[in-house]
C-alpha cells in the first residue's frame, strides 16, 4: 500500500510561486511610491532659486503631482485594454528606460526668469518639462502593477486593493524621511544620484512583474462568474467616486493653508495633514480595516461640527487644542469620503477605470483649492466650501421619524431669517449679543447639523445645509476685537488688523507681523508729520542702529540703498532726503497693500516715486549693476516659510558683488521657529565677509516694537562703523562643524532644533 501526494494542477500556481508574486509586486509598487513621493520635495526644493519659498508653490506642485498621476493612471487604465500581454509590459518597461535616460534630475535651461504674473502655471510648465516623463512613469505603475497582479494567477488576484496600501505606506515612509533623513544629511545632487538610482532598480522590480505575468496560466485573470456578471460602473457612480476623491483632496490643501494662516505657522507643517491623508488611505483599503467605516461615518457629523466649533473660536486661544482639533477632525472626515470609496469600488476588471475617477477626483479637489481659490478669494473661504461639501459625501440614509423631519426645512430656513436679519444693520442689541455669542450660536448650528446626521438620520442635503448656515453665521459675525481685511495672493493671505479704537495697523502674512504703523496718538489725536518706522525696524532696534551707523560712517554722499522685501513700506521712512532708496519684492499684491493709503501711509509720506521690483529677488537683484549699494537689506526671513535660496552661500555672493567699496549687508532674521544667525555668519564667511549679531529684546510689544535679530556682514571692522565697537553688537564666528547652505544644500530641521534648543 502507497500514500500518493496530491499533485497541484498545472494550471495552478504553487504555493512559492504566490508568495514570490505578492513579494515582488508588493516591493514594486512599495518602491514605485516612495520614488512618486520622495521626488515631490526633492524637485520642489530645487526649482526654489527659481521662483521663491512661499508655501503656495507646495501647493501648486501637488496640483501638477495631481494632474500627472491622472495621466498616468488614464495611461495605464487604456494600455490594460490591450489584449496582449506581453505588448503591454513591454510598452510601459520600455517607457520606464525612456525616462531613466532622461535622470539625474534637471530644472529644464528652456524656462528663463518667471514671469511678474501667472507665477502658477509658469511653475507647472516648468514642471512639465523638467521632470514629467519620469513621473509620468512612476504614476502608471500602481494601477499598472496591480491590474497585472490580478493576471498572474495569485489566490488574492480577484481583490487587489490591499496593494493600495502598500504603495500608501511607500508615500507616508518616503513623506516622513526626506526633511529627518535626507535633507539634512545629504545635498541635493546626492539626493538626486539615490533617487537615480532607486528609478533603475524599479524598472527591474517591474520587469521582473511583467514576466511573472507572462508566465502565469493562461486562466489567470480571468473574471470568475459572479464578477464577469457584475455591470460596469454607471456614470453616476463614477461622478461620485470623483466628488468623494475631490473633497478630501481639497480639504488636504485647505486645512494647510489655514493653519499655516490662522493658527500657528511654522516649517514643514504641511507634513502633518499630508500625513494623515495618506494614511487613511493606508487604512481603508485594508484587507480587515482597523477603523471601521460604520464607525468613521458616524464620527464624521461630529467632526464637520467640531471644525465649525474652531472656526468659531478662533486660532489662538489654546494652540496645541487647536492645530490637533483641525487635524483630528480633518482625519476624520477624510477616512469616511475614503471609506466610501472602498466600499464602493468595483471588481479586479474595473479596477483601472476606479483609479482614474479617484485620481481625477484628487485632480479637481487640488486644483479648486490650491489653483483656484487663492485667485477667487481674499482669504481661506475653500476651507469651510469644502467643510460643507463633505457633508454630501455621507451615503444616502432613510430618515427616522418622517413626521419631524418633514418640518425640517422650514425650521431651518426660519432659523436662517431670524440669525441673519440682524446683519442688515449691522448694529443693535440683537447684532451685538449674537456677536458676543457667536461661538455658542454658531457652535449650536453645528451640533444641530451633527444631531441630524446621527440622530434623525436626515439627508445629507439637510445636513449640508445646516453646516452652511453654521458656516456663514462665523463669517457674518466676526470675532476679532478690531477690524480684519484681508488680501490673498499666489504667495498667500495677508491680513490687515486694525486694533480697537483705531491705534495701529498691522500687517499680518499668516500669523507673522510683517509691519505696523500708528495712526493715532494715546490721547486719541491722530499722529502728525512723517510716520515713524516701528515693529522690527525702529530707530533704536538693529535694523535702525545699522542704517544709522552706515549713513554716520559715509557722510557724502548720500547712501545708495537696496531693500529685499518690502512689508508694509516701513523702511521708506527710514530714509533721508537725497538718498537713493529701491526696493525688490516677490508679491505684488503686498505691495499694493503697501501703497494703499487707507492701510499704511508710510510710502505716501516718505517715498511717493518709489517702484519695486517684482520679481524673484534672486534674479532681479541679480540684473542690478555691480559696486553701486552702501547698503543691502535683506528682510525675508520672518515668516515660517522662508526663501532658503536668499540665504546661500551663492546669495551672499551676488549680495557682496553689488556692494561698493566700504559696503554693507544687513540681513533681518528675527524668527519665532528658525535658527538663522550662525547660517548668516556662515554663509559670510564663505565668501570672506566679517559679521556682527544684534539680538536685544525691546520690552516695548505693546507699542508694536518689537526685539530684532540682525546679522550685519562687511569686508572690514570700519565699513560698519560704530557697530563694531558697540556693546550690543558681537563679532561673530562661523559655527565649527555647522555646514553651509548652499543652493545644493540646506537644513530646515537643524534651523528648527536650534531654535528649540538655544531659544528666541
Amino acid at each position: 500500500m502507497s500514500l500518493v501526494e496530491p499533485s497541484v494542477p498545472k494550471d495552478q500556481p504553487s504555493a512559492a510561486r504566490n508568495r514570490l508574486v505578492l513579494a515582488l509586486y508588493t516591493a514594486a509598487i512599495f518602491t514605485s511610491a516612495l520614488l512618486l513621493f520622495s521626488v515631490q520635495p526633492l524637485f520642489t526644493k530645487m526649482v526654489l532659486p527659481r521662483l521663491g519659498g512661499s508655501p503656495a508653490v507646495w501647493s501648486v506642485a501637488m496640483v501638477f503631482f495631481q494632474s500627472l498621476l491622472l495621466g498616468g493612471y488614464a495611461y495605464a487604465h487604456l494600455l490594460m485594454q490591450v489584449k496582449n500581454r506581453a505588448i503591454a509590459a513591454a510598452v510601459h518597461v520600455a517607457l520606464l528606460v525612456t525616462a531613466l535616460l532622461s535622470l539625474p534630475l534637471a530644472v529644464s535651461t528652456r524656462f528663463g526668469a518667471p514671469p511678474n504674473s501667472a507665477y502658477a502655471f509658469w511653475l507647472l510648465g516648468l514642471f512639465a518639462v523638467s521632470i514629467g516623463l519620469p513621473f509620468f512613469a512612476l504614476a502608471a505603475n500602481n494601477p499598472m502593477l496591480q491590474a497585472w497582479f490580478v493576471r498572474t494567477g495569485h489566490p488574492d488576484g480577484p481583490d487587489p486593493y490591499f496593494l493600495y496600501a502598500s504603495s500608501n505606506i511607500g508615500s507616508f515612509l518616503a513623506l516622513l524621511s526626506y526633511p529627518v533623513l535626507f535633507e539634512p544629511v545629504f545635498s541635493l545632487r546626492s539626493q538626486n544620484l539615490m533617487w537615480t538610482a532607486g528609478y533603475a532598480l524599479l524598472i527591474v522590480l517591474i520587469a521582473g512583474c511583467g514576466l511573472l505575468m507572462l508566465r502565469a496560466p493562461a486562466a489567470a485573470g480571468v473574471p470568475h462568474v459572479e464578477e464577469s456578471d457584475a455591470p460596469a460602473p454607471s456614470f453616476a457612480t463614477k461622478a461620485r467616486w470623483i466628488f468623494l476623491a475631490a473633497v478630501p483632496s481639497g480639504l488636504l490643501i485647505a486645512v494647510t493653508a489655514h493653519i499655516s494662516t490662522d493658527v500657528a505657522a511654522a516649517p514643514l507643517l504641511w507634513v502633518l495633514p499630508l500625513s494623515l491623508y495618506l494614511l487613511t488611505w493606508v487604512l481603508v483599503f485594508q484587507s480587515r480595516p482597523l477603523l471601521p467605516h460604520r464607525w468613521m461615518l458616524m464620527l464624521q457629523p461630529l467632526a464637520i461640527a467640531g471644525i465649525v466649533m474652531l472656526l468659531a473660536v478662533g486660532g489662538e486661544q489654546n494652540l496645541l487644542l487647536t492645530l490637533g482639533g483641525h487635524q483630528l477632525c480633518f482625519f476624520v472626515i477624510a477616512m469616511a469620503c475614503h471609506g466610501e470609496l472602498a466600499r464602493t469600488r468595483p471588481p479586479a476588471r474595473y479596477l483601472t477605470g476606479f483609479y482614474v475617477a479617484l485620481s481625477f477626483g484628487g485632480m479637481l479637489g487640488g486644483l479648486f483649492a490650491g489653483l483656484i481659490s487663492p485667485y477667487a478669494f481674499s482669504w481661506v473661504a475653500e476651507y469651510p466650501i469644502l467643510l460643507a461639501l463633505a457633508a454630501l459625501c455621507r451615503p444616502p440614509a432613510d430618515e427616522r421619524w418622517a413626521s419631524l423631519t418633514r418640518w425640517y426645512w422650514a425650521l431651518l430656513a426660519a432659523l436662517a431669517i431670524g440669525l441673519l436679519a440682524p446683519t442688515y444693520r449691522d448694529s443693535g442689541k440683537m447684532f451685538a449679543w449674537l456677536e458676543e455669542h457667536r461661538v455658542w450660536v454658531a457652535g449650536s448650528i453645528g451640533v444641530l447639523a451633527a444631531l441630524a446626521a446621527l440622530a434623525l438620520n436626515a439627508s445629507r442635503w439637510k445636513v449640508f445645509a445646516t453646516v452652511v448656515l453654521a458656516l456663514v453665521l462665523i463669517r457674518f459675525y466676526p470675532a476679532d476685537d478690531g477690524r480684519v481685511e484681508t488680501a490673498r495672493s499666489f504667495f498667500g493671505v495677508h491680513k490687515i488688523l486694525v486694533t480697537p479704537h483705531g491705534q495701529y495697523h498691522v500687517l499680518m502674512h499668516g500669523t507673522t507681523i510683517h509691519g505696523a504703523q500708528k495712526f493715532l496718538n494715546d490721547d486719541g489725536s491722530p499722529v502728525e508729520g512723517r510716520p515713524e518706522p516701528i515693529t522690527y525696524y525702529h530707530r533704536d532696534g538693529g535694523i535702525g542702529q545699522a542704517i544709522a551707523a552706515v549713513r554716520e560712517r559715509k557722510g557724502a554722499p548720500p547712501l545708495r540703498v537696496a531693500v529685499i522685501g518690502v512689508g508694509a513700506g516701513t523702511l521708506t521712512c527710514a530714509s533721508e532726503p537725497g538718498e537713493s532708496w529701491k526696493f525688490f519684492d516677490i508679491d505684488q499684491t503686498m505691495v499694493d497693500t503697501a501703497r494703499d493709503p487707507k492701510y499704511f501711509t508710510y510710502i505716501r509720506e516718505c517715498e511717493p516715486d518709489v517702484k519695486p521690483v517684482i520679481g524673484d529677488a534672486r534674479l532681479t537683484f541679480a540684473k542690478e549693476p555691480d559696486g553701486v549699494y552702501d547698503l543691502i537689506i535683506v528682510d525675508a526671513y520672518s515668516s515660517d516659510a522662508i526663501p532658503i535660496h536668499l540665504a546661500t552661500e551663492e546669495a551672499m555672493q551676488i549680495y557682496k558683488s553689488k556692494l561698493a567699496p566700504q559696503g554693507v549687508v544687513v540681513m533681518h532674521v528675527s524668527n519665532r521657529h528658525l535658527e538663522l544667525e550662525s547660517v548668516v555668519v556662515g554663509i559670510a564667511d564663505a565668501n570672506d565677509l566679517k559679521s556682527w549679531v544684534y539680538n536685544e529684546d525691546s520690552g516695548r510689544d505693546d507699542e508694536y516694537i518689537f526685539s530684532t535679530d540682525v546679522v550685519v556682514s562687511a569686508r572690514d571692522e570700519a565699513d560698519v562703523g560704530k557697530l563694531a565697537s558697540s556693546d550690543k553688537w558681537a563679532e561673530t564666528e562661523p559655527t565649527d562643524g555647522q555646514r553651509n547652505w548652499t543652493d545644493d544644500y540646506s537644513n530646515i530641521l537643524g534651523a528648527v532644533y536650534r531654535r528649540l534648543k538655544f531659544g528666541e
